[in-house]
């Protein structure tokens, strides 16, 4: 069985792949079941009958199609809090950046003729300097952090250790995600109430349609005048135009981002509201070590075992191996589906020693267990009844 690796994955991660017993393929090969992928764009991508997963070294899926994905039964992961350290550390210097100047500062020095001065003459000259890069300290200042998934909770626990006090707001926030965060941290009921009299706001919710530009001019209105913005999300959540109307009417104080776009570098050469980073966020040797052994070690349960881990269009599902032969289905979450499914094995003589479905909105996946041999007649039966998107034998 193929696994098509895109972009670079660490040895760890295919290290596991080799060890499973899969066939690493590049980009131009054809029959593979899966595809392992950090940032490279596949969403036009039209994929072969033969793809059953799609692996995201990452937490972001928005380079991948995923609706269509969902249609045709083909099972998304990613790999949420692999990275949330090395991101919560970037967000911590950013806050650190913030209202202190260190990276002009620091650019200044260069400016400094020292051929002609002698040591005396260059300690006057920073002590002359220093005097323009005043900047202020986090300690008892508020942030305000919207999304408390893996990174925001890390993001918000840390800051409170630096003496912050954090609001937090996130409405899909879950009970066990709820259970993990301090005590001390204060939960908003909205994003208005959040925002109010922040000094930081650090984005951390995914880019999808509710949230694409989320921020924007009317959000804006409820910056604070002095506060900073931080997006370590993603570039889309944030209006552009609306963010540099922002910046000019000085409706806030500095956008600290780790995405660059053309009209946010031409700003960066004139203004020093603005801090961007190349998509830094991720760029540690362990964050991309820890990414590779997830997605790699999530793809190769599914295709040997049916098992679902961190699936964003499907539910996670597991079942010890209980028999011979084991098949996995996805479906339309539709009534009649699971007992057609049921009359199809029974029609071919076999018998179902475990049957598990579980559902997620519209859509559903299923693991049977057989001593029966589903032989590639049973399967198409299987994936031609209505409502059926992929049937398949594990590996």
């Amino acid at each position: 069985m193929k696994i098509q690796v895109l972009n670079n994955i660490s040895k760890v991660g295919l290290d596991i792949l080799e060890e499973n017993k899969f066939e690493i393929c590049g980009d131009g090969d054809e029959g593979f079941s899966g595809i392992v992928l950090r940032s490279k764009n596949i969403f036009e991508n039209k994929h072969g009958k033969s793809l059953f997963a799609i692996s995201r070294a990452g937490a972001g899926t928005n380079n991948i199609n995923v609706q269509n994905c969902s249609e045709e039964g083909i099972v998304v992961f990613n790999t949420p809090g692999a990275n949330a350290n090395a991101v919560k550390e970037m967000v911590i210097c950013a806050l650190i950046l913030g209202k202190r100047d260190l990276v002009t500062g620091n650019k200044t020095l260069d400016s400094i003729d020292i051929d002609d001065l002698n040591d005396h003459e260059v300690a006057v000259e920073i002590e002359s300097m220093k005097k323009q890069f005043v900047g202020q300290e986090v300690n008892e200042k508020k942030l305000c952090v919207l999304g408390l998934g893996a990174i925001g909770s890390l993001v918000a626990s840390q800051a409170m250790s630096l003496g912050m006090q954090v609001q937090g707001y996130d409405p899909g926030l879950t009970v066990d995600v709820a259970l993990g965060l301090p005590s001390t941290l204060i939960r908003s009921n909205s994003i208005e109430e959040a925002l109010k009299d922040a000094d930081y706001v650090s984005l951390h919710i995914p880019l999808n349609n509710e949230t694409k530009g989320i921020i924007n001019k009317k959000t804006f209105n409820l910056f604070k005048k002095d506060c900073v913005l931080i997006n370590f999300s993603r570039g889309g959540i944030v209006l552009e135009e609306d963010l540099i109307d922002a910046l000019e009417k000085e409706q806030i104080y500095k956008y600290i981002t780790d995405f660059p776009t053309k009209k946010l570098l031409q700003r960066l050469k004139s203004r020093r509201d603005i801090i961007i980073f190349p998509h830094l966020g991720a760029s540690t040797k362990e964050s991309e070590e820890n990414c590779a052994r997830m997605a790699c070690l999530q793809i190769s349960n599914f295709l040997k075992f049916g098992k679902i881990e961190n699936s964003v269009n499907f539910p996670n599902i597991n079942s010890d191996t209980v028999a011979k032969h084991r098949i996995f289905i996805t479906n339309k979450n539709h009534p009649g589906i699971i007992s057609q499914v049921a009359e199809t094995l029974a029609n071919e003589k076999i018998n179902i020693l475990e049957f598990v479905n579980k559902s997620r909105g519209e859509y559903a996946c299923n693991i049977i267990d057989s001593d029966e041999k589903f032989d590639v007649e049973t399967i198409s039966k299987l994936h031609n009844i209505n409502g059926v998107t992929n049937a398949r034998l594990c590996y």
